[in-house]
């Protein structure tokens, strides 16, 4: 439909472009939704279903960060010691355990910034750890009595938020949340073939630390059979078992799994990399995790918990810290990207600081006050994590676009615009609309799940108008490749055919 009173030539003829792309795109069977306006006098110029609910798939990362920079601010940071309880005498002694403190710092890994077209790394997978290690060495750290220890209870011991499917779990984009976050709390596995029929392949593990996670049951099959494994989740210490084969001569292949346990594993890290500088640990390696979150009978976050294990409050030695890059740089991988982990540390670090409980359900309760005031009526938008990867997620277009239109009102607006995928250019839209009229006029977020498919953002068409939009296609059961067409194209049609200016606005 066209807003009552809206008969502008150029409108009629995108609705008449839309009508044609669906058709096109056998989405009969599908679900559209579809908001357009212009982004500086919010009029409505199509809409489509725009006030019914779609899965939002990572659409919900507009959310999450647009929330984590109005209550954090661009410039805040994550701060990582080593610390201990005890004392450390003038031969380096350390009396005590030494501690890993994390508090959500979704970058403990080689990460290069700024972003720049491209998420690259640089150095090894330990790296921050490693300068942390060399830090607490120069502050005469030579011997650990105690045990080393990585101490994620910044945040409740809860990994996986509600509405995760178990087939998530396995892998880099179901990684388990953690107030520590090494590598993306992701290892990568590779896996090579052995010299003769049986033998086993030859595996790399990274980071290693975490090789003792896994269960391996891998073998190596002759040239003329198939190369193949899968990821089984079994009941046992090790829950991630990798079963399959590789056949004889074929090239490496390569797998990237969630890592069991982000705490344990970066202790076991920290002690081999303490060690390697000649540190002697004489105890052993452990995780201290939170007490899990707490909620009322109403579903409501309970904050009155203890914040910090009593161990956590009497240390004052601190050997090393480790801060982290600005929240807005931050921002900008998880939204380029649309890195699911980043975003669920935003919300329980929002729900942290402003409520003192960094869980989802706090992170949640802010988020909902945040979108009230934001225009948003209250039930517009169902969430229950902060990536989008939950399935019982619900937004509606008009609740995006929206927040997208109030987001650009505020001081941060402009940073969190430029944190958005370009079309043809960089991120999730690197390789999309390239050779389209959308190329480079389009800055939006892009969404993908079973049967849904998401592009939520900011246009500048070719005669100077700027759009705000979302689209949504639902129960698509193409499994989401003639869905992304569509909503390229509808994209490309709104860039040339919409606004009443004769030339392009600078």
């Amino acid at each position: 439909m066209v807003e009552p009173g809206n008969a502008r030539a150029d409108v009629a003829r995108f609705r008449t472009r839309v009508e044609n792309i669906l058709a096109d795109s056998r989405a009969d069977r599908a679900s559209w939704g579809i908001l357009v306006a212009d982004r500086d006098t919010g009029r409505q110029l199509y809409s489509l279903n725009a006030d019914h609910f779609f899965t939002p798939a990572s659409n919900a990362k507009i959310f999450t960060t647009a929330l984590a920079l109005a209550m954090l601010g661009p410039d805040y940071r994550f701060h990582t010691t080593i610390e201990s309880n005890g004392l450390l005498d003038n031969d380096g002694r350390l009396a005590g355990d030494l501690v890993l403190v994390g508090r959500g710092d979704p970058d403990l890994s080689n990460r290069k910034f700024p972003y720049n077209k491209k998420d690259e790394t640089e150095g090894p997978i330990d790296k921050v750890l490693a300068e942390m290690a060399d830090a607490a060495v120069a502050k005469g750290l030579k011997e650990v009595d105690g045990d080393i220890v990585a101490d994620d209870s910044y945040f409740p011991y809860d990994p996986y938020p509600e509405g995760w499917s178990v087939g998530d779990l396995f892998f880099k984009f179901g990684a388990p949340v953690s107030a520590i976050a090494f590598n993306d709390n992701a290892v990568a596995v590779e896996m090579r073939p052995g010299t003769t029929l049986g033998e086993p392949p030859a595996i790399t593990v990274q980071p290693e630390a975490a090789a003792s996670t896994l269960g391996l049951e891998l073998t190596t099959v002759s040239s003329s059979e198939k190369s193949e494994f899968a990821v089984v989740r079994q009941p046992e210490a090790n829950f991630l078992l990798l079963r399959g084969s590789i056949s004889l001569g074929h090239a490496p292949m390569r797998i990237d799994v969630a890592m069991p346990d982000p705490a344990a594993t970066a202790a076991v890290e920290l002690k081999r990399l303490l060690e390697a500088r000649g540190v002697a640990v004489k105890g052993g390696v452990r995780a201290q995790h939170g007490a899990p979150p707490r909620t009322s009978p109403s579903g409501e976050p309970v904050l009155n918990q203890s914040i910090d294990p009593p161990s956590n409050r009497d240390r004052s030695l601190i050997l090393a810290e480790h801060v982290s890059q600005p929240l807005l740089e931050i921002i900008r991988v998880t939204n380029k990207v649309s890195q699911n982990l980043h975003a669920e540390v935003l919300l329980r670090t929002v729900g942290r600081e402003k409520l003192g409980a960094g869980s989802t359900a706090a992170g949640l309760k802010v988020e909902r006050n945040f979108l009230k005031e934001a225009g948003i009526a209250d039930g517009d938008v169902v969430l229950s994590d902060g990536c989008g990867l939950a399935r019982d997620d619900l937004v509606t277009p008009r609740a995006i676009a929206a927040l997208l239109s109030y987001a650009l009102r505020q001081p941060w607006g402009e940073g969190f615009l430029s944190t958005l995928p370009v079309a043809g250019v960089d991120g999730t839209l690197e390789n999309r609309m390239k050779n389209t009229a959308a190329a480079s006029l389009v800055e939006a977020k892009t969404g993908s799940a079973d049967h849904a498919r998401a592009l939520s953002g900011y246009a500048t068409t070719h005669r100077g108008e700027f759009l705000v939009f979302s689209l949504f296609d639902n129960n698509n059961p193409q499994h989401g490749t003639d869905a992304t067409a569509a909503l390229d194209a509808i994209t490309a049609a709104m860039v040339e055919t919409l606004g009443t200016n004769a030339s392009k606005r600078n």
